[in-house]
């Protein structure tokens, strides 16, 4: 697939991406800045579209799927972590976990708050489910920020430099969770990160330069 953003003159942000991900599969998206990364991540997450070619989910080819069904499939299937953690300051951490199971509908009230419980005890959070996130530090954010991606129990977890705005202790404790995503619960993981260190502790790593898949093991 491509991805070239309307000129003049036209720029190809994405060339040729060919990329298949296994279920249970941790892999790690490098290369310089501006190399494209960002772009082929939000491609996967079904945030954007490629100009030609086309991304499968579960089989399914998502070019044929009107808005209202992509952004089914993407809050069903798909969880999302980002650089900075976008919780809504006036909702409490427990609220912030809830949203996306509340726009998805699947659940009961009842279920839905015993499952975002759930959620923050699993990541140590569970002393943190009514206050608001300018009580937290930057790592307890950034785990919110997962337990929230995993709301819908997604098969897939995308994440744009998780790690970037945080100290390397709290960057290992997110690489650890990731870890556990994958091994543990077989939830494939795609990471886009600079820090070579925490690409190393992946199964696999893709490489970008210029838009272009150079390398894929």
């Amino acid at each position: 697939m491509s991805r070239t953003l309307p000129g003049p003159p036209p720029v190809t942000i994405i060339q040729d991406a060919s990329l298949a991900v296994a279920a249970g599969e941790f892999v790690a998206v490098t290369g310089p800045s501006g190399s494209g990364k960002s772009s082929l991540l939000y491609l996967l997450g079904l945030l954007d579209r490629p100009s030609s070619g086309t991304v499968l989910v579960d089989g399914r080819d998502t070019g044929r799927l009107g808005r209202s069904e992509l952004d089914r499939l993407r809050l069903a299937r798909l969880g999302f972590v980002f650089q900075f953690h976008f919780l809504l300051p006036e909702f409490t951490t427990l609220d912030n976990v809830l949203i996306p199971m509340r726009k998805l509908g699947r659940l009961d009230a009842p279920a839905m708050r015993a499952r975002a419980q759930a959620l923050l005890e699993r990541l140590n959070l569970a002393e943190a489910a009514r206050k608001y996130p300018e009580q937290l530090s930057g790592g307890m954010r950034q785990r919110v920020a997962i337990a929230r991606a995993l709301a819908n129990d997604p098969a897939l977890l995308l994440a744009d430099e998780p790690t970037g705005n945080l100290d390397t202790a709290n960057a290992r404790i997110v690489f650890d969770i990731f870890e556990r995503l994958t091994t543990e619960e077989g939830r494939t993981v795609i990471v886009v990160t600079h820090d070579p260190d925490l690409a190393a502790r992946t199964r696999r790593r893709v490489q970008l330069v210029d838009g272009r898949i150079v390398s894929d093991g």
